[in-house]
């Protein structure tokens, strides 16, 4: 076990799920595990079967890959979120994704029940596509993660959700670098700009589940100077406290909302990357700044709930010190609790405690799983119907024909 000192405090570098008396083991729930030893570094290889370094009692199983579905032959198929229909009379039995290429944008879907994989649709112009999520009005969120960026709305046809009816921009919820997305029942949709100096948006609809008419707000802390919001790498740290949404110009955003949000002077922060609302708590994955902050919608407090140097260790691939790089996509576990899986290669999936004490900050995470290709990357990470099964697609790996969907589930 390798000690390292980190801003001060002394960081295990791979046991750094402490438990607070009293609390609730690793190994309890439906995915309860004890955390692996580390990340792959001595196990990395360009081929192989098993793609995952996992927690004993859990098993991995390819879904679907390239050898199955290749929508770009020649070419990586990007595969990137991952979304199932979480509502209807079929609900859990189709697996969505998008495909993050530059050009032709695609989402497929897959049949769990049968295994059968296809387009579901793809238009020349779509760019980039990534963001993913099942609204529950019953319809896909998607998005695309470039400069003047789309979110655009896919309805399906209610007797075959592998079917497309009609696809609509949503240009009223923002133009921008976007990822991640979230809807909640209300209709309140939340979505990010994923670039250094990128920001946090609420969209709040006039009518739930008609997002052609509402109005777009983005997050300012209120305890800084207009000066103070904007990103820098060396006060990230101070981007916490009580915050406010501001109403942005809605005649700007549909042009570009990074320029409305300048205008009000909203919180900068470093690539926002994804974001997921468990209970009243809206967590947003800052990759440049190796931290998730947890915003607290009810009382208007955003804190640093997991971060390199705070309760995980900083990672250091050349001394085999794991920890915690680059965060990138989150989900929220059958458990309660936030999964996060890091944007780097020999990627890492955590999972983060819940915060007993009440600091802002998770009690405890634990490492989950590691990637063991060199050149790849994990994305996607989703919790299904099936609270047993993690979803995770893996993304332009050594292996030929890999890209491609995996779980891992709990035996």
């Amino acid at each position: 076990m390798r000690i390292r000192t980190i801003a001060g405090a002394a960081v295990c570098a791979t046991a750094f799920a402490l438990v607070p008396a009293g609390a609730a083991t690793a190994a309890d729930g439906p995915i309860g595990f004890e955390p692996i030893a580390g990340t792959a570094y001595d196990v990395a290889a360009a081929d192989w079967t098993e793609p995952f370094v996992i927690p004993q009692g859990f098993t991995q199983q390819r879904v679907v890959d390239e050898t199955q579905l290749d929508v770009y032959a020649g070419a990586d198929d990007l595969t990137d979120m991952n979304t199932v229909n979480e509502t209807g009379p079929q609900a859990g039995r189709f697996l969505y994704r998008t495909h993050e290429v530059g050009a032709n944008g695609a989402l497929s879907v897959v049949d769990l029940k049968t295994g059968e994989a296809k387009v579901l649709v793809q238009r020349e112009d779509w760019r980039r596509l990534d963001g993913l999520r099942w609204t529950p009005w019953g319809t896909l969120l998607f998005a695309e993660e470039t400069a003047g960026g789309r979110l655009f709305e896919a309805f399906l046809d209610p007797s075959d959700p592998t079917v497309v009816t009609r696809v609509e921009q949503r240009s009223e919820a923002g133009i921008l670098r976007h990822e991640g997305i979230e809807a909640l029942a209300d209709g309140t949709v939340f979505v990010i700009d994923e670039l250094n100096g990128g920001s946090i948006y609420k969209f709040e609809p006039t009518r739930r589940g008609d997002l052609s008419d509402g109005q777009l707000y983005a997050l300012k802390l209120t305890g800084l100077s207009d000066a103070q919001q904007k990103w820098s790498s060396s006060t990230y740290d101070e981007k916490v406290g009580a915050f406010e949404w501001v109403a942005l110009d809605t005649d700007q955003v549909v042009v570009d909302a990074d320029a409305a949000a300048n205008a009000v002077a909203a919180t900068e922060f470093g690539r926002p990357e994804d974001v997921e609302v468990i209970g009243r708590t809206l967590y947003v994955a800052n990759t440049s700044e190796d931290r998730v902050v947890a915003i607290d919608l009810a009382s208007q407090q955003l804190s640093s709930f997991v971060e390199a140097g705070l309760n995980v260790p900083v990672e250091d691939a050349g001394a085999k010190v794991t920890g915690l790089n680059s965060p990138d996509n989150l989900a929220q576990g059958p458990d309660g609790r936030l999964w996060i899986v890091e944007d780097n290669y020999l990627s890492d999936v955590f999972a983060a405690g819940l915060d007993a004490d009440g600091d802002g900050a998770a009690d405890t995470v634990e490492h989950f799983a590691s990637l063991r290709d060199t050149d790849a990357e994990i994305s996607g990470i989703y919790f299904g119907k099936d609270p047993k099964t993690l979803f995770l697609n893996i993304q332009h790996p050594e292996k030929a024909l890999a890209d491609g969907t995996w779980t891992i589930s709990k035996r």
